[in-house]
């Protein structure tokens, strides 16, 4: 371990339905203020089955436009991360920080960017030149190529990027991602031509991950069997 970098253990969850992601995350946030853990810095690596989520917002999505997403195959979840209305499924690289920012930087606006400039490194191994907006996420152009919603509360993160590696983007022409009018998405696979699959971007991400963050990554089990007992 490098002198000085924290710790941050990797556990890869496979395709996995959202909910049980959800419940996974919870599992790991407790373990943060339980006085009697020891479990270090996570992060979870997955992809989802199709669903759409919506983040905290001030309006209830309105009932029939959630009916008309899950008459597609998707399911439907409201979350307590930020941002709007999104698409996660199969040829997304989806990961979850549950990280204690004491351990790094107190400061949500900090560790954002720490994301935003996570993937945008990531980008740049591939040779695709993105960038930060106004607007949320990380883009090429105008299109997004990873979205970014997190949660944090006390200082202990949880939620997090979902990047596009080969998704079918046809999900994201039933909704307005993000609810930004007039812009669109892209992916990995769409930028460079050709199809690249979330097993050729992990290691590039965690590359990024582990530069931006000055951390030691280290690979975890799966999560394990009798823990999965209890997440259903």
């Amino acid at each position: 371990m490098s002198l000085g970098k924290t710790p941050v253990r990797v556990v890869h969850l496979g395709r996995i339905a959202y909910r049980s992601a959800l419940q996974i995350q919870q599992h790991y946030i407790k373990q943060h203020f339980d006085s009697s853990s020891q479990i270090p810095n996570t992060l979870l690596l997955c992809e989802h089955y199709p669903v759409y989520t919506v983040g905290i917002r001030r309006a209830q999505y309105p009932a029939e436009e959630e009916q008309r997403l899950k008459d597609l195959g998707a399911d439907f979840f409201r979350a307590n991360r930020g941002g709007l209305i999104t698409f996660h499924g199969p040829g997304q690289l989806v990961c979850y920080p549950i990280l204690n920012l004491g351990c790094f930087k107190k400061s949500v606006r900090w560790y954002v960017c720490e994301l935003e400039r996570t993937v945008i490194e990531m980008c740049g191994k591939f040779r695709i030149k993105a960038s930060t907006s106004p607007d949320t996420g990380v883009w090429v152009g105008n299109n997004k190529i990873c979205a970014i919603g997190i949660h944090c509360g006390r200082y202990v993160t949880s939620h997090g990027l979902a990047l596009n590696c080969n998704t079918d983007l046809s999900w994201f022409e039933n909704i307005v991602p993000c609810g930004i009018v007039g812009k669109g998405v892209t992916s990995l696979s769409q930028e460079l031509g050709r199809d690249v699959m979330i097993e050729e971007a992990t290691p590039v991400l965690l590359e990024a991950f582990s530069e931006q963050f000055s951390c030691t990554l280290t690979e975890a089990q799966s999560f394990s069997d009798h823990t999965q007992q209890t997440v259903h």
